[in-house]
């Protein structure tokens, strides 16, 4: 019910920045671990270290996918509210 009665007391403006920042977050992370990709082989002799930055990068993008998609899922329920609040 805390958790609710916050939710109430936030403004559409603040929800509208919330979703805002968080897509120039996820951006931002997408874009660092292409980065960390790129650079990740240079100067690399080892097969395993390879492959073991290969591992990691692929773990870390994919919970990036998973956070997305709970993002997204979120938000389209937001956005279910709103349009069932402007039908009423």
């Amino acid at each position: 019910s805390h958790i609710m009665s916050e939710y109430v007391r936030m403004t559409d403006t603040e929800r509208d920045q919330i979703d805002q920042d968080a897509q120039v977050f996820m951006r931002t992370c997408a874009d660092a671990i292409h980065q960390l990709r790129t650079e990740a082989h240079k100067g690399v002799q080892s097969a395993q270290v390879k492959e073991h930055r290969t591992a990691v990068l692929d773990f870390i993008e994919d919970y990036l996918r998973r956070v997305c998609k709970l993002y997204s899922e979120q938000r389209a329920i937001r956005v279910k509210r709103v349009i069932d609040k402007k039908r009423l």
